[in-house]
């Protein structure tokens, strides 16, 4: 890490001091506007490729192919962010994806094959699945330890606000584009590849880099490496696993359009404003976080965290009353964001620098994995019980998880100060 300064130090506890720091508001920048663009780009395809084929299993071949790409290549993808020039990978991977975005502006906008959408897809996944394991390690790189937690605080406000305006202004512009070109989403796809490319302006001038000391072959053992740390540090593990499984079974996103349309009887601007409640709520808990100090007990405030979502799941899956599901959904966000900054900051700094990539490429494996399994999980109880059923159960057997890891990891109960030595 770049400093030793004590955990108490006036730095430390300043919410605005980490914003001092040249590279790390470069890197925050660059992310803000690369997620902005992305969820732009989530709605444009959704848009588009339901406008041109009426069909619902093309929406989820979108999660398919781009979870075929996290599987595939997550293990290399970590192992390359301990070999190699992490700010190298996460630039090459940022160009990868701006020729993607172009493609899919040139496909639309020439009305080309539905096939080429998800090959462009799937281009952009892998590129995305090369980033994410470089960027996360080489964001411990940027700060000091003791301005960590703030530093992922800051991200993962950013990443949230992202989520909030991304899916509106993606939304408002096919619809104000829509009056004026054949080709709507054509705009929204030139606009991420402008997003892409502005990060990859903004990340060019960190002037941090990585070295690598001892760079290892790519051989089954190495690639290994990830899965062996984190099945061996039990406090790592069992945070993974939380969470895992409260997306798992806790996750009611997937159910919002069921409850907008028939349960709430909300519409689709009620939809619109249930689905910006989650990333609402975790900025707002990012900017509580962020102007408090360090969590002391990190382990009791990441379970209590994980409780208080599966119980705010269960009001909301009971709910028929709007304005109180919207408050329950903007609860689970500030809760989940609790969890995220604990169990990232957490994974990153208990984890040696020569294994970073790996670790993170396993905790990005199973979380985006179980994101899209707990997607698919939702909506099969709802279909076989109801929607009801399928958010209150998910909510009960969160509690339960909570319950099960606070017993199998008594680790996680005794974790104290965050960012701690």
């Amino acid at each position: 890490m770049t400093s030793n300064a004590p955990t108490d130090s006036p730095a430390a506890r300043n919410p605005y001091a980490v914003l001092r720091n040249d590279d790390f508001v470069r890197y925050l920048a660059g992310r803000l506007v690369a997620a902005l663009g992305q969820q732009m780009l989530t709605v444009a395809v959704g848009w588009e490729l339901y406008d041109r084929t009426g069909s619902a299993l093309a929406l989820g071949l979108v999660g398919l192919t781009e979870m075929t790409a996290m599987v595939l290549l997550t293990l290399p993808a970590g192992h390359l962010a301990d070999n190699y020039n992490r700010k190298r990978i996460i630039l090459t991977a940022l160009l990868v994806a701006t020729a993607s975005s172009l493609g899919l502006t040139l496909i639309s906008a020439l009305h080309g094959p539905v096939l080429a959408i998800y090959a462009c897809l799937f281009t952009a996944a892998v590129a995305r699945t090369f980033l994410w394991p470089a960027s996360s390690a080489f964001l411990t790189s940027l700060v000091p330890r003791p301005q960590f937690p703030l530093a992922v605080t800051w991200n993962s406000g950013a990443f949230q606000l992202s989520s909030v305006a991304g899916p509106a202004l993606g939304g408002a512009l096919i619809a104000i584009m829509g009056r004026h070109v054949a080709h709507p989403a054509a705009v929204v796809y030139a606009l991420n590849a402008l997003a892409s490319l502005s990060c990859f302006v903004l990340l060019w001038f960190i002037r941090k880099t990585h070295v690598v000391a001892n760079p290892e072959k790519m051989t089954l053992a190495n690639l290994a490496t990830g899965f062996r740390f984190v099945f061996a540090q039990r406090l790592i593990l069992g945070m993974i696993t939380l969470d895992m499984f409260a997306v798992l079974l806790g996750g009611a996103t997937a159910l919002l359009p069921v409850y907008a349309k028939d349960i709430l009887h909300a519409g689709p601007d009620g939809l619109g404003l249930l689905q910006a409640a989650l990333p609402l709520g975790a900025v707002t808990s990012a900017l509580f976080l962020a102007h408090r100090p360090p969590m002391e007990r990190a382990g009791r405030s990441l379970l209590w965290a994980v409780t208080f979502f599966g119980v705010a799941t269960i009001a909301f899956g009971l709910s028929r009353w709007f304005w109180f599901s919207f408050g329950m959904l903007v609860f689970c966000g500030m809760m989940d964001n609790i969890s995220v900054v604990v169990r990232h900051t957490s994974v990153q700094l208990l984890t040696p620098d020569e294994k970073r990539g790996r670790v993170s490429a396993v905790n990005s494996l199973f979380i985006g994995t179980s994101n899209e399994l707990g997607g698919f999980e939702s909506g099969f109880v709802a279909y076989l019980v109801g929607p009801v059923f399928s958010v209150v159960a998910g909510g009960i057997g969160t509690i339960a998880v909570v319950l099960m890891v606070a017993w199998l990891w008594p680790e996680i109960r005794r974790y104290g100060r965050l960012a701690g030595p």
